[in-house]
């Protein structure tokens, strides 16, 4: 069995006449956490959507588990987070229970109501990001960073082979983004979850992730992390167009 959970190869997108994507060519491999770095603007919410089938794939070929995209029909093995989580609606009735309860929809089918194994769970996927005890709280009344992990419990809750986050520390404070990294790399570690995290945190990817993608509009590197960091100027220079100075993260 191949050990390459996702292959992107020679993709590229256009909105209208405008090319936001070039022939950009990737792997994720089983146990991978891989950073996904590029200023503002450079595709990197185009390139999720692509491969989530979000979006139409226009040209070149995505594969999930060794499935082309059109085939692939197993969505629960992917666990998502949105940029829109961290701009949750407070005012939204919902409990934490009832939040994570939603990221087995697409197990459960819309209309079947929860049995005891599901509910059960929600409880361990509650449990597993740090938020026991919390089941019955309003989702509005959480903290950004407690926001933020029942997000991932809810993605986690299908029990997915693969966790994308899209820019989920924005928002959070110092030490509930330290929470979060000790928690994607729990996750990496013991449950063996490949993890796509983009972020403009280039200090804290280049540290904590195995590898890193870096795109604006044309993949620009990627590889290992300490490869990133031998050749940080250089790749920056090209992708951002001017040297980022990064403050890495000693947490």
């Amino acid at each position: 069995m191949s050990d390459i959970v996702l292959d992107v190869q020679h993709v590229s997108h256009r909105y209208g006449s405008k090319r936001v994507l070039e022939d950009v060519s990737l792997q994720l491999h089983r146990g991978e956490m891989m950073g996904l770095v590029g200023p503002n603007g450079s595709g990197k919410s185009t390139l999720l959507k692509v491969i989530l089938g979000a979006l139409p794939l226009q040209e070149g070929n995505v594969t999930w588990f060794g499935k082309p995209l059109r085939k692939f029909d197993e969505w629960s093995r992917i666990g998502y987070v949105s940029q829109k989580a961290n701009s949750f609606n407070t005012g939204f009735p919902a409990t934490v229970f009832e939040v994570v309860m939603m990221g087995l929809t697409a197990k459960m089918g819309l209309f079947r109501r929860p049995g005891k194994k599901e509910k059960e769970r929600v409880r361990e996927a509650i449990a597993t990001v740090g938020m026991g005890g919390f089941e019955g709280r309003n989702i509005g009344r959480l903290s950004g960073g407690q926001q933020q992990r029942v997000f991932i419990a809810r993605a986690l809750v299908s029990d997915p082979d693969v966790l994308i986050l899209d820019e989920p520390t924005v928002g959070v404070d110092a030490q509930s983004e330290a929470h979060f990294y000790d928690l994607l790399k729990r996750l990496n570690e013991e449950n063996r979850i490949s993890i796509i995290l983009v972020s403009h945190d280039l200090g804290a990817i280049s540290t904590k992730m195995h590898s890193i993608s870096c795109l604006n509009r044309k993949l620009h590197f990627h590889g290992r992390a300490e490869e990133f960091e031998r050749i940080r100027p250089e790749i920056l220079l090209k992708s951002y167009g001017y040297d980022v100075h990064v403050l890495h993260h000693n947490h």
